[in-house]
């Protein structure tokens, strides 16, 4: 009696969170698949007929095509950005001591406390035609930029809001390293770059994994900021699929839109986990 309850325990513990994660995320998910493969006619509405047209329609289609290539070429921009700034932030936050790296370590979450709209207006305000971006620059004489309503605007909102997400993974994977390794390498005759290449990099190796894969993953489906920052003519995936559901109210060719979106995101981070986890393996054995 005692086994099959020490067997069950586990089962128990695990079960509520299954059924929050099947009701609100798998269902959810069965569901649109179901509806992207609904018929659809302007003056009907949604068909109860199979069809495979939206997804034809999706990947035939070069305006289509061009706004899935700028979502996931701004995403992987945005994921390499924060990537180069988050990983040096990380490694500065986990030399400090405290108090100092409470206080920045408070600094660098603490725009996560703010809505991402306000944080999508401040941006826009900063870098619109009258923003403060333009008038420093007016008054260095160099004229004004246009930078509201461009990939370059929705890019740097875009590092702003997922920066903590890359630095945290990294610092976290920093704290498992003992810093009186690196210190043995500087004493067997090694630099400071090659200690930081040969021997620091290789232990976050999964850190940065872990934060870039977060970052491309939001980055890639994100709403506000695109659709504040990128205006109505500069469109990303996410807003393309508002646009069917609420303007268009094509809910299937939505539908489909999104499910294509997911599966493109899905093999990207797929596979960039198993080239980064086996360059991991082959440095760290």
């Amino acid at each position: 009696m005692s086994r099959s309850r020490t067997a069950l325990t586990p089962w128990l513990l695990v079960s509520p969170g299954a059924l929050l994660f099947l009701g609100l995320v798998i269902l959810p998910l069965i569901l649109t698949v179901i509806l992207s493969f609904h018929a659809y006619d302007h003056t009907t509405g949604i068909r109860n007929e199979f069809t495979l047209s939206h997804y034809a329609t999706v990947l035939s289609d070069d305006y289509y095509l061009g706004i899935f290539w700028r979502t996931l070429r701004l995403a992987a921009l945005t994921t390499l950005i924060c990537a180069i700034i988050g990983a040096p932030e990380a490694y500065i936050l986990s030399r400090m001591r405290d108090p100092w790296r409470s206080i920045f370590l408070l600094v660098i979450i603490g725009p996560l406390l703010v809505s991402v709209v306000v944080r999508a207006f401040g941006w826009s305000m900063l870098l619109g035609s009258t923003g403060l971006v333009n008038q420093t620059l007016q008054a260095l004489g160099l004229g004004t930029v246009k930078l509201l309503y461009t990939e370059t605007a929705i890019v740097i909102a875009l590092v702003h809001v997922m920066l903590p997400f890359m630095v945290i993974p990294v610092w976290t994977s920093l704290q498992k390293l003992d810093p009186m390794v690196e210190a043995a390498a500087w004493s067997l005759g090694a630099s400071h770059f090659t200690a930081l290449r040969r021997v620091v990099m290789p232990q976050v190796s999964l850190g940065l994994l872990s934060g870039s894969l977060i970052v491309f993953g939001l980055s890639a489906s994100a709403f506000a900021i695109p659709g504040l920052l990128g205006g109505r003519r500069l469109k990303m995936a996410a807003t393309l699929v508002y646009d069917e559901y609420m303007h268009e109210l094509n809910w299937p060719l939505g539908a489909a839109i999104a499910i294509i979106v997911l599966l493109a995101n899905l093999v990207i981070m797929l596979a960039y986990n198993r080239m980064v986890e086996a360059r991991a393996r082959r440095t760290l054995g």
